[in-house]
């Protein structure tokens, strides 16, 4: 079997484009990945068709020989924009050979250690940044059967946070806390917001909640101020959907104080990367929680590799709030019952791409969320841009 062809197919999610990659074989097999990033969306659709030519003509079925030729071919390079390149190709080269073989590919990566997955809600907030708003935005959430969901209360601040605004965000958090009761878990998400002092002062107030997690506090790339944070707050601290190497989930968990990881598959550079951060956090006495802040065929990818992971803890999931016609342009995803995943035995990952329907929401430059504006939460989408439509 040989590659013949691999096409970047760009969606327009209001919030954030998908880039979803198709792989083609002289068999007639086909493959979906996905290369989904965030403000990125063009330089990785430039960036998978620059790679295409070193993969044609390969046996999409030999994985690590071709991700490892890909690897040096882009001379070692650990770059977001190279990785998501990698990872589209990656995982729907699993895709393919689980179809050649009439397997799914989570007993290509081992086998099913559970029958179904826990799932956290995120993207349910879109209304006004008001306590009682978070509240019953939340309570739905919970009447959907979940029981975890995440949120960032932290409106626009970057850095620093004046003092009302810090009132309410903690008067969101305590709001969303009541609204769900102690059974159900809340993760409080800052997206790299804060210094280090400002990191430290929240999270110990956010302690009284018994947050499951406190995520990315402070730039996430700075290791020494994510392990400083996580010496001084009483709530765990959740972090690695920026990281895109092994090494750095590897220098992170050598601290022994982190031990919630957040790896984004698609930055990491794929479903077998990915696999390996898990078995260095495990060595490390560390969970799994995959971020999943992409689109639908990252996430069944994600549900495939979380049946096999002995440290799973949760899964990530913006399914149930997504627009509607996104439920249509990729179909036999993982269904979510009562706020668990649901993974099929059908071959490959077990999903179709629906191009039509994926043509008729082309790329537009506004569809990002801009989390250090006022209202992004709303995930006004391309009102900003109005639709902008780039030269291609």
């Amino acid at each position: 079997m040989k590659i013949t062809e691999i096409r970047p197919i760009i969606v327009g999610n209001p919030w954030k484009n998908w880039i979803f990659v198709v792989v083609e074989t002289d068999e007639g097999i086909t493959g979906y990945g996905e290369s989904t990033v965030g403000l990125n969306s063009l330089p990785v659709e430039a960036a998978i068709r620059e790679v295409a030519h070193l993969c044609k003509g390969k046996d999409p079925r030999n994985i690590h020989a071709l991700w490892d030729h890909l690897y040096k071919a882009m001379y070692l390079t650990e770059g977001q924009i190279q990785k998501a390149a990698m990872a589209g190709i990656e995982i729907a080269c699993w895709d393919i050979l689980g179809k050649s073989l009439n397997t799914p590919v989570h007993q290509l990566l081992g086998g099913r250690m559970r029958n179904e997955i826990r799932a956290y809600a995120n993207g349910w907030y879109r209304g006004k940044r008001d306590p009682v708003a978070f509240a019953e935005m939340a309570a739905e959430v919970v009447e959907k059967g979940y029981t975890a969901l995440k949120f960032d209360p932290f409106g626009a601040s970057f850095q620093t946070i004046s003092a009302r605004e810090e009132r309410l965000s903690i008067e969101i958090v305590r709001a969303v806390k009541e609204a769900v009761g102690e059974d159900v878990d809340i993760i409080i998400e800052a997206h790299d917001r804060f210094t280090v002092q400002n990191a430290i002062r929240i999270g110990q107030r956010l302690a009284e909640f018994s947050p499951l997690w406190y995520e990315a506090p402070v730039l996430s790339s700075d290791i020494e101020d994510l392990v400083a944070v996580a010496k001084a707050v009483p709530v765990p601290v959740g972090v690695g959907e920026r990281f895109t190497s092994q090494r750095e989930f590897t220098r992170l968990l050598a601290h022994n104080v982190i031990d919630i990881i957040n790896p984004e598959t698609i930055d990491v550079g794929g479903l077998w990367p990915t696999r390996e951060v898990a078995a260095i956090a495990n060595a490390n006495n560390a969970v799994v929680a995959l971020h999943n802040a992409r689109g639908p065929i990252c996430s069944a990818a994600n549900c495939h590799l979380d049946l096999t992971l002995p440290n799973l803890l949760i899964q990530e999931t913006f399914q149930d709030f997504n627009d509607p016609w996104t439920r249509d342009v990729v179909v036999g995803t993982p269904e979510l019952r009562d706020g668990y995943f649901q993974v099929s035995d059908r071959p490959g990952l077990g999903i179709e791409l629906n191009e039509e329907i994926a043509r008729e929401h082309p790329y537009s430059a506004g569809n990002f969320m801009r989390l250090f504006e006022s209202g992004w939460e709303t995930r006004f989408g391309n009102s900003s841009a109005e639709g902008a439509q780039p030269q291609r």
